[in-house]
């Protein structure tokens, strides 16, 4: 769930019953979301992959494996 601007908030706090749906956002939720999006973002960013060229299902498959390893890769090496 997006997070509502708070100028939209108010209109609808102050349009009562009429306004629409309730201005609720579950921060939680939210920010889960939101390293859900970025992780797809960052696949997509290799172009093999945001333009699917493969045919084969599974040399797709091997080509999201590999940009997985190649992700986490830095990751594992930025310790401590």
């Amino acid at each position: 769930m997006i997070a509502e601007p708070r100028d939209q908030q108010s209109n609808r706090k102050r349009r009562g019953s009429r306004g629409g749906r309730p201005p609720l956002t579950d921060p939680g939720r939210y920010v889960k979301r939101h390293v859900i999006e970025n992780s797809f973002e960052r696949f997509k960013q290799w172009r093999g992959l945001a333009t699917r060229y493969d045919k084969l299902a599974s040399t797709y498959r091997a080509a999201v494996l590999l940009r997985a390893i190649l992700l986490w890769l830095p990751a594992l090496t930025e310790r401590p």
